[in-house]
């Protein structure tokens, strides 16, 4: 297979988007088909059960943050090393650290099952709302090692030249979990057991899919007998380390979210939160799969020493964001009723709650798209201290000193802004380092 065609094309904007595109719309449709379980639950059971899946993500993120920083930090040594013309020693790293995913996924989900009821009994939840996060997380952990496979797979389809079956293989898994979302939910009544059942099964497609394909020699990569090589596992850690930060810290941070509100408004405020993330996190797919998708050639050409093309692509790059960046601000802000409306009726006390939070927010889709590509980049050039050091300031070091400190002076309000106002404080951060670096990597 000649693998080096994709990777020598001249780097245009016509060339990155045709290698971007299949991630962008692969990360678009999962943000999408998260969004459908939101609609489900909110429309056949209520908005409790809205706020219970946002209760339990800090869970879901903590679990899942292994499998991140291995996938992430694993496709960028990986790639590293075939644009060093190494791919004997790429195949066993990436077999190798597919095996320590799926152990790691079983010591998650039996890590997840510990903790859940201590901390749920510590929010001082009502009954109902208790129950609902019990009943989902308890399903949702069964599918955990498929769910960190999907992570990992996901990530080398794309670095082997198969953006497109990942694509796919997303769109698949997410019209069966909407599919099922129905047939769960609103034909059998298996009420939000049945939201986590569908969830876990439309993952499961890019799992089971890619053991197909990684099994395959024809490919770029494939498994092969495994060599472990701790320096690969720790620099797979190190590169990778971010992006676990980033996993980690948002589970802490939406776990301050819910208890801010539960402090100034209750339960409602935790569903409005809901509705809130899933609009932002609609908008911020198209940046994660942008920076996915551009992670693989930033590597290659990294690894090739060539510097002209390492720049082009960066440069191009900066530009795109900021595109994107303005059309989704403005859209978010101009559809915040409609969007608010399909989650809550406007007779529901979520409904106002969830237009004001989201046209204040709205403004750091204006930032986050730079932010997600700094982080991501640095990762791509195998420098994951200051991946790390951008993504934990982004997600921990900001928002918890703007978490802190506006909501004290502007009560809810100033918890809508602490989300702009920490992207922007991670905006002059990235610039920073961008600036710093420049050199090393763009002479």
């Amino acid at each position: 297979m000649d693998t080096q065609n994709t990777y020598n094309k001249p780097v245009t904007y016509k060339n990155i988007f045709k290698f971007a595109m299949p991630t962008i719309a692969m990360s678009v449709f999962m943000s999408f088909y998260t969004m459908v379980d939101g609609l489900f639950v909110s429309n056949f059971i209520g908005t409790n059960a809205l706020s219970a899946i946002n209760l339990t993500a800090p869970v879901i993120q903590l679990v899942t943050a292994v499998s991140t920083m291995l996938a992430t930090g694993g496709s960028a040594v990986i790639m590293k090393k075939m644009g060093e013309q190494k791919p004997k020693e790429a195949r066993e790293d990436f077999t190798f650290l597919i095996l320590v995913n799926v152990t790691a996924g079983f010591l998650m989900c039996l890590l997840g099952y510990l903790v859940m009821e201590p901390l749920f009994e510590k929010m001082m939840l009502s009954a109902e709302v208790a129950g609902y996060c019990t009943s989902y997380l308890s399903c949702y952990l069964l599918f955990t090692i498929p769910i960190l496979l999907m992570n990992n797979f996901t990530l080398y389809m794309i670095a082997s030249e198969k953006a497109a079956l990942s694509l796919l293989c997303s769109v698949t898994g997410g019209v069966l979990n909407m599919v099922l979302d129905y047939v769960f939910i609103a034909l059998f009544s298996m009420g939000i057991e049945g939201a986590a059942i569908a969830t876990g099964l439309g993952y499961s497609v890019t799992a089971v899919v890619g053991l197909f394909v990684f099994g395959n020699k024809k490919n770029l990569l494939y498994f092969t007998r495994p060599a472990f090589r701790f320096k690969v596992l720790s620099g797979a850690a190190a590169n990778g380390c971010s992006e676990m930060a980033t996993a980690m810290v948002t589970g802490i941070i939406t776990m301050m979210f819910n208890w801010t509100m539960l402090h100034y408004v209750g339960e409602n405020g935790v569903a409005a939160v809901t509705i809130i993330m899933y609009v932002l996190m609609f908008a911020s797919s198209l940046y994660t799969g942008y920076s996915y998708g551009v992670a693989p050639m930033i590597s290659y050409y990294y690894g090739e020493k060539n510097s002209e093309k390492l720049k082009k692509i960066i440069n191009s790059s900066l530009k795109i964001i900021a595109a994107i960046s303005a059309a989704t601000a403005a859209a978010s802000f101009a559809a915040a009723k409609p969007l608010v409306t399909v989650f809550a009726r406007p007779d529901n006390p979520v409904y106002s709650l969830a237009v004001t939070g989201n046209q204040i927010c709205t403004l750091a889709l204006l930032f986050i798209g730079f932010n997600i590509f700094a982080s991501g980049a640095f990762t791509a050039l195998s420098n994951g201290i200051v991946s790390a050091v951008l993504a934990f300031s982004r997600s921990f070091v900001f928002m918890l000193i703007t978490m802190l400190i506006l909501p004290a002076f502007l009560g809810i309000n100033g918890i809508w802004l602490a989300t702009p106002a920490a992207e922007l404080m991670a905006l002059a951060l990235s610039a920073g380092m961008f600036v710093k670096y420049r050199r090393m990597y763009l002479g």
